[in-house]
């Protein structure tokens, strides 16, 4: 017997839509979600801070003075990282910060925190999400009468419409289901996905 997650729509908030337990019936794992939320904002890294050595700064091709005999210090080259214009004694490289996940881990803890946002009641289905302008304030319609700051709207295709009317509201975010990530997740008060979503859900984490 599958789980049912509660349904909005404009004109009747009532319904249920029944969806597979093995995907939004499973016991929360921290550790894993952790896990995966730390994976992807370290992926989110740029790592391209970079900078110069004594090898990579030009000139300094010669000795600057002889060895001896001048009542300086003796030096080798003016690139020395002692210099002024010289190059950096433990310079940053680029470097990527990306973490290895194997795709089972990913899917069971996308599959953890479905459950968990289906249990507090932060996940919801709707047909009615869709607008049929691009007008922020008929969206907005539907928008207020859910209480949530921060709403997640989780779509099988990006409709043209609901991107035009959702992009002036600074707490709405839509991403469709092949692209879900667990910080858009973790972070949403409320996940309204549609009925063509959660059945790509269902196929992917199934």
């Amino acid at each position: 017997m599958g789980l049912q997650i509660p349904a909005l729509n404009e004109k009747d908030s009532s319904g249920k839509v029944e969806v597979n337990e093995a995907v939004f019936g499973q016991p929360f794992n921290e550790t894993l979600v952790h896990q995966l939320v730390t994976r992807y904002l370290a992926g989110a890294r740029a790592g391209t801070k970079a900078q110069k050595t004594r090898s990579d700064v030009s000139g300094g091709g010669s000795k600057p003075w002889r060895q001896k005999g001048t009542g300086r210090a003796r030096s080798g080259t003016t690139r020395s990282p002692i210099w002024r214009t010289g190059g950096v004694a433990f310079a940053a490289r680029p470097r990527s910060y990306d973490q290895k996940l194997n795709k089972k881990m990913f899917r069971v803890g996308i599959r953890s925190i479905l459950s968990e946002l289906l249990r507090q009641d932060r996940l919801v289905v709707s047909n009615d999400i869709i607008p049929t302008t691009a007008k922020t304030k008929d969206l907005n319609v539907f928008i207020k009468s859910i209480n949530a700051k921060r709403i997640l709207i989780v779509v099988d295709v990006v409709d043209a419409n609901l991107a035009l009317a959702s992009r002036n509201i600074p707490y709405v975010e839509i991403v469709e289901a092949v692209n879900l990530n667990p910080v858009l997740l973790v972070s949403a008060d409320k996940v309204i996905a549609t009925p063509a979503a959660l059945k790509q859900l269902e196929e992917r984490l199934a």
